[in-house]
C-alpha cells in the first residue's frame, strides 16, 4: 500500500494544514478517479433513516476519523447515560456517522486483511500495538477498546443505534487501494460495499447522512480527531 498510502496523505495532509487554495486544486482529479455513487439503495437510505431516528433523545455523531474509537465510543456513552438518568433504549437515537478515514470500521475482517486496512488508515490494533488486521470494534475482544465495558457496534445495533457509511468515501479509497494492487477500481469498490457488516446502511456521503440526521431533528456532535 506504499504508493496509495504516499498519494492519500500527501493529499490529505495539504487539506488539514489549512493550504486550502492549492489542495483543493487536487480535489476534482481524486473524485474523477473514483467509482460514481449508486443510488440503487437510495430509497432504502431514505426509509432507514426515517424509520430508525426516534425518541426524544436524537444526536447524530459525525466520524471523519479513526480517532482511537470515540466515534463508536461516544455513541455508546449517550445510551449509558441517557440510561443512567432514567431514560430508556426506546427513547433515544444514538447515530454515528462513518466517513472519510473513519469507514474501515463498517467492513469485515476480511476486507481488513485482505487490504491492510489498518496500515492504509493509521489504525493500530490496540492489544498488539500493529497495524489492526481485524475490525477491533465490531464484536471487541477484551483490550480493543482504550477502556474496559464499551459495547462493539454489533451490540449498540441491537439496541437501537444507529450506523451509516459514506459510499463517496469508499468510492475514493477504494480506488488508492486498486491503483496499489493493480486491480480494477470498480471490481474493488464492489467487493468493499458487499463487504459491509451487517446493517451499517450505506449512504450517498457522510455529509449527505449528517444533513438528512439533522432534518429528522438529531442534534449533530463532531466526534472527529
Amino acid at each position: 500500500m506504499k504508493i496509495a498510502n504516499a498519494t492519500r496523505r500527501d493529499f490529505l495532509g495539504k487539506l488539514a494544514s489549512g493550504t486550502a487554495v492549492s489542495s483543493l486544486g487536487m480535489l476534482p482529479g481524486i473524485l474523477q478517479a473514483a467509482t460514481p455513487i449508486s443510488t440503487a439503495y437510495l430509497a432504502e437510505a431514505e426509509e432507514w433513516l426515517k424509520k430508525g431516528i426516534k425518541g426524544d433523545h436524537k444526536i447524530v455523531y459525525d466520524g471523519p476519523e479513526p480517532h482511537n474509537a470515540f466515534p463508536i465510543i461516544w455513541t455508546w456513552a449517550f445510551y449509558l447515560s441517557n440510561n443512567q438518568t432514567g431514560v430508556k433504549d426506546e427513547d433515544i437515537t444514538g447515530m454515528c456517522v462513518l466517513r472519510h478515514n473513519a469507514i474501515p470500521f463498517a467492513m469485515e475482517d476480511e476486507l481488513w486483511a485482505k487490504y491492510k486496512l489498518g496500515e492504509m488508515f493509521s489504525i493500530n490494533d490496540n492489544i498488539s500495538q500493529a497495524p489492526a488486521v481485524r475490525n477491533p470494534y465490531w464484536e471487541p475482544k477484551e483490550g480493543d477498546y482504550p477502556l474496559p465495558g464499551i459495547d462493539g457496534i454489533k451490540a449498540m445495533q441491537a439496541r437501537g443505534a444507529m450506523f451509516c457509511v459514506c459510499e463517496l468515501a469508499i468510492g475514493v479509497y477504494s480506488g488508492f487501494a486498486a491503483q496499489a494492487s493493480n486491480q480494477d477500481p470498480e471490481v474493488v469498490k464492489k467487493e468493499w460495499m458487499a463487504g459491509l457488516l451487517p446493517g451499517i446502511q450505506p449512504v450517498p456521503s457522510g455529509v449527505w447522512a449528517l444533513g438528512r440526521a439533522q432534518e429528522l431533528g438529531c442534534g449533530y456532535i463532531y466526534a472527529g480527531g
